[in-house]
């Protein structure tokens, strides 16, 4: 049996136990029901409205009171004056929508089905559900191709002549369980957000419709039916295919962000011409060689000390309640593993939109935070193993994103702070939309996403090494970094700090006993600053250009802050020390120099790093930790801090309390960025790369005694291959991208490995760092 399976022996339920597909644009849920299957549709531009200019046109004539009402104290003011000016017109951005629903009403019951199973296969990105009816063995097929843009669905009996059903289209409040009739009979609510449905010509049925709001996104659906014998029916409303043999159904979806309104009918056809041209076996096999060239590039093998290794013979399901019964599971996280490279593949690919709060999964018409892209951690996350994890081509949407919110970010620099380059605050969506987000004093005013995202630009160089990229990048990195100089002002202590911000999204107590938000120079901010200045240097000495740029910014960053440690021994969170009012909070902003950053390392701020465990253990002393993002971003830490046990401990909680049965993240409700950090922390605990070396097994845990890893990739442009048994080291295979050379390091122990020539593989052994 295939081990790299999830699998259920019972239909989902509910949307959060579906399985999700994608190609980067067109996304679904399938929930393998046997009378009633349901197919929950998502197109990654379908949102609601168009853009809009928020930019506050008073905010610049009230800065710089603000900013004295700040280091004056008077935060209640401050925050008063902030919560009036300071704030987007309208407050609000746009948020994400879905397609709809495609059913299929096979006419049979529940109570005559045996043997079922419904899957998803992690080595070629299908979705299957079979079941025995009847003296008949049906196989549904599900997958969302990459290459020919399509979404395809494949049923076939192994009766002929025995494969009937009907295929429904609806967007609108009536879900299931609804019985069919009454939905045929009272079709009103389940067509609500549509403008039209009927067939064209060919018989394809083409579904048109448009989110609300002035100037809203249009979309075209475009369905067709292949049928292999029997015959199809055309009623009107539905399609129904009967006595086949077998039928494919091939689904198109695009909006007019993309193309013309005019054109969308014409492009959504186009699609299934090109894809039905093909056979049925021809179009699956594309899909499988495209998804393959990327989830095949890493392998893990995780394995415990019991005698039996793997229970892929259980329910995926069954095999996470024993999880949360305290078992162990290392099969299944490494299963978890592979689903996150599944769903980053799944949710951006080279010409789609980066992947949201919820990947491009949503089944609300106004979801929970509007799944757009929340800046301050979470879309960041997203992409944390798209470069360890061997997935670079898909960290290629965000860049696309970031060059957009480069234009907008402009505006908004200029027009509310009097400042050159660009900025993003802490939400954003379709239209790149930078101006502040909401009006809460914890997060609203925090000047610093644009400048986080731009350091995604830096990874990809860092892991990479391609000059090129680079030096297309650098323009990017140089506008967040002057912005920040422009935005920077002096303190009480003559240091250069951010204000007004927020340490996202924390409230601190004031000596008087109120609490407060709005700050001058919160930790993260200064962290930030530091991490892009320093690559902005760094990349104006590969590239030897814009040298007196460079100078500027060293001569700033001797003003801006070091973290500091404060009264707890913790790395303080403010500028000054302040008592925290939630000390369990969710936010762990102030650790970001440990993660992702990398301004402390056990090697090189051994104090620091001391400081940081002490942070982490004040906030899950008070309950940190209980949302599925803020776990994985602890997980991450602790993997850094080269805690193994800890880190381990933190996997499994994410695993306990923060994962829903089909392994989908629960914040709670739903949201992807706490799959994406948990992949991510898994490659971090097997390898690092971040202080200037090759980190082999930094935080492996006794409960992976024995496994193997390969394809992951360092920064400096090397990937690597580790095997260990009882614990210790057994090799590792190193390939580097170009000609040069690296340290590695294994227990405290170092070693230099020069490379001759490009893919030349070294291979190295725990006898390497013997004395």
């Amino acid at each position: 049996m295939n081990k790299s399976k999830i699998w259920f022996d019972r239909p989902a339920d509910r949307w959060e136990e579906a399985i999700p597909i994608g190609n980067g644009t067109l996304g679904g849920m399938v929930f393998g029901k046997v009378d009633i299957e349901r197919i929950q549709l998502n197109e990654d531009s379908l949102w609601y409205g168009g853009p809009m200019d928020r930019n506050n046109p008073d905010a610049l004539e009230h800065l710089n009171e603000i900013r004295e009402l700040v280091f004056a104290g008077r935060i209640r003011e401050a925050e008063g004056l902030a919560a009036r000016v300071l704030i987007g017109v309208p407050d609000g951005q746009r948020h994400y929508e879905p397609v709809g629903d495609l059913y299929l009403d096979s006419g049979l019951s529940d109570a005559n089905v045996e043997a079922y199973r419904r899957e998803l296969d992690l080595e070629q990105g299908i979705v299957r559900v079979t079941y025995s009816a009847d003296r008949a063995t049906y196989l549904r097929e599900f997958f969302s191709s990459y290459p020919d843009q399509v979404m395809a669905v494949r049923l076939t009996s192994s009766l002929q002549g025995s494969l009937s059903f009907s295929m429904l289209f609806g967007r609108g409040s009536v879900l299931e369980p609804t019985p069919w009739s009454d939905i045929l009979k009272h079709p009103v609510g389940f067509h609500a957000y549509l403008d039209r449905i009927g067939t064209n010509a060919q018989g394809d049925m083409i579904i048109r419709g448009r989110s609300g709001g002035e100037g809203g996104i249009r979309f075209c659906c475009a369905i067709r039916m292949v049928v292999e014998g029997g015959r199809l029916v055309d009623t009107g409303r539905q399609l129904r295919v009967e006595q086949a043999d077998a039928a494919t159904i091939l689904v198109a979806a695009c909006t007019d962000f993309r193309v013309s309104k005019e054109d969308m009918e014409a492009e959504c056809v186009r699609r299934l011409d090109r894809a039905a041209a093909k056979s049925y076996e021809q179009l699956r096999a594309d899909h499988i060689s495209d998804y393959r060239s990327l989830i095949g590039r890493v392998e893990l093998s995780l394995q415990g000390n019991d005698a039996v290794h793997s229970l892929s013979e259980l329910p995926t399901d069954l095999r996470l309640e024993r999880i949360r019964a305290g078992s162990e599971d290392p099969d299944l996280v490494g299963l978890y593993f592979q689903f996150g490279r599944y769903l980053l593949i799944s949710s951006s690919r080279p010409g789609s939109l980066p992947a949201n709060l919820q990947g491009i999964w949503n089944k609300d018409m106004l979801p929970i935070w509007d799944s757009k892209y929340t800046i301050n951690i979470n879309t960041q996350m997203n992409y944390w193993p798209a470069e360890s994890c061997n997935l670079s081509e898909c960290h290629g949407p965000l860049f696309d994103f970031i060059e957009r919110l480069r234009v907008r970010g402009r505006e908004t620099a200029e027009v509310m702070y009097g400042c050159r380059g660009f900025v993003a605050h802490h939400n954003s969506d379709i239209w790149a939309d930078t101006a502040p987000q909401d009006v809460c004093i914890t997060s609203t005013f925090w000047t610093m996403g644009a400048a986080w995202l731009c350091l995604h630009l830096w990874d990809h160089y860092e892991y990479g090494r391609d000059v090129e990229f680079l030096r297309q990048a650098y323009g990017t990195m140089k506008d967040a970094a002057l912005f920040l100089l422009d935005f920077l002002v002096e303190d009480p202590q003559d240091q250069l700090v951010t204000c007004p911000s927020s340490s996202p999204e924390n409230r601190y107590v004031l000596p008087n006993g109120e609490s407060g938000a709005l700050c001058y120079g919160p930790s993260m901010d200064s962290q930030i600053i530091r991490e892009l200045f320093g690559h902005c240097i760094k990349s104006s000495e590969i590239l030897q250009e814009d040298l007196e740029f460079a100078e500027t910014l060293r001569k700033a960053l001797e003003r801006v802050p070091q973290p500091a440690i404060g009264k707890y021994g913790q790395i303080q969170e403010w500028s000054i020390d302040y008592e925290e009012l939630e000390p369990g909070h969710r936010h762990i902003s102030h650790l970001f120099a440990l993660h992702p950053g990398t301004q402390i390392a056990m090697k090189t701020t051994p104090e620091l790093a001391v400081a940081a465990r002490t942070t982490l253990e004040r906030r899950l002393k008070h309950g940190g930790g209980h949302t599925g993002w803020s776990r994985a971003w602890i997980l991450n830490m602790w993997a850094r801090l080269e805690e193994a046990e800890l880190a381990h401990d933190n996997l499994m909680e994410l695993l306990r309390s923060s994962t829903l049965p089909n392994l989908f993240c629960d914040h709670p409700p739903f949201q992807i960025d706490g799959n994406f950090g948990g992949t991510a922390g898994i490659a971090e605990m097997l390898l690092q790369s971040h202080s200037g070396e090759i980190h082999l097994l930094p935080a492996l845990p006794g409960a992976w005694p024995h496994g193997r890893v390969r394809g992951l990739k360092a920064r400096g442009g090397f990937e690597v291959d580790i095997e260990w048994r009882d614990g210790r080291l057994l090799s590792g295979t190193i390939r580097a991208v170009r000609q040069g050379s690296c340290a590695v390091s294994y227990q405290g122990k170092t070693i230099e490995l020069a490379f001759s020539e490009p893919g030349l593989p070294i291979r190295v052994e725990a006898n390497h760092w013997k004395v």
